[in-house]
């Protein structure tokens, strides 16, 4: 009776350790390559998978988890980042500057991944480094710092190509830091200074010129505004000046018209018209304060005249 009971036991223990050596729960978007007997045998999928126990075996490869190398029995195939180091490279012109790197890539053959590559972290590491390096060698600084798109695809169309032997599909790499050495930098800084200087000095310049064309556009259209102004006024005080003669011709006109009709056509009324300018002119001159000579004109004869024609007129009526 004992001996069966302990019987019993190792069977149910035996059974249990089987079972629990042929079951393998694989999480979605992770697998395992089993071996049989030291060859390789299936790869495994999600889900519910059986092993023959002491026989099949799954397959360890390099992993890089948080910085450190370990062995994993389980292969990711979701995708992965690592985030490399900065390390020193050239430019073409001779500049060394420190550049750090992110790389995406996903394992899309585990067989592969675990066959055809010892280390798989420590391979991707490298080749990116020398990739990188024999990229930044054949650019010159401003190049490698205004190209860091055209830097990421040569770099990763170059990862994808190398590492399609080992399974792995490189999705985008990714530039973070290029840090050139403290003298470029301040080099660089002094250029950049120089340069917002003279496009202030531009924009100065440029303000100026406007406002002097500005300035002198309004000077001219014063000047312009002005003249017309000028124009208009000599153009209407000349129309005044001949409205006025013409009216007072038309006065004058009238005047002898009326002269006519009272003295006759007997008497030139003109020489009484004239006689009346005489008149009024020695008036004038009479009267001014600071004329001490009357000076008579040369025709004093027709002024004498002219009053005996007024004589005459009335001596006629």
């Amino acid at each position: 009776m004992t001996l069966t009971f302990y019987f019993l036991i190792f069977v149910a223990v035996l059974a249990i350790i089987i079972v629990k050596k042929s079951l393998l729960i694989i999480p979605q978007s992770e697998t395992k390559i089993i071996e049989r007997l030291g060859k390789y045998n299936e790869t495994l999928q999600a889900g519910v998978n059986w092993i023959i126990p002491f026989i099949d075996s799954a397959k360890n490869i390099v992993v890089l988890s948080h910085g450190r190398y370990s062995y994993s029995s389980t292969i990711d195939l979701r995708e992965q980042v690592y985030d490399f180091p900065s390390q020193n490279v050239i430019t073409k012109d001779n500049i060394q500057m420190e550049i750090n790197a992110l790389l995406y890539f996903q394992i899309v053959d585990p067989y592969k991944a675990a066959y055809e590559i010892n280390n798989l972290p420590n391979a991707i590491e490298k080749l990116t480094q020398t990739t990188l390096r024999n990229i930044i060698g054949e650019l010159e600084l401003d190049e490698t710092l205004t190209s860091r798109d055209t830097i990421n695809n040569k770099l990763r169309l170059v990862l994808d190509e190398a590492t399609d032997k080992w399974g792995v599909k490189v999705n985008r790499v990714e530039l973070q830091d290029i840090t050139p050495p403290a003298t470029v930098l301040n080099a660089m800084e002094k250029q950049m200074q120089a340069e917002r200087n003279k496009r202030a000095q531009i924009l100065t310049s440029e303000g100026e010129k406007a406002a002097e064309i500005l300035a002198s556009e309004g000077e001219k259209t014063a000047m312009v505004n002005r003249a017309e102004a000028a124009k208009q006024q000599a153009i209407l005080t000349a129309e005044g000046e001949a409205q006025a003669r013409i009216r007072k011709a038309e006065a004058e006109a009238k005047a002898i018209e009326l002269i006519t009709e009272a003295v006759g056509k007997s008497t030139n009324p003109a020489n009484y018209l004239l006689a009346q300018k005489y008149i009024q002119m020695l008036q004038e001159l009479a009267t001014g304060d600071k004329t001490k000579t009357v000076y008579l004109p040369y025709e004093a004869t027709n002024l004498m005249g002219s009053i005996g024609g007024i004589k005459d007129l009335f001596k006629s009526e």
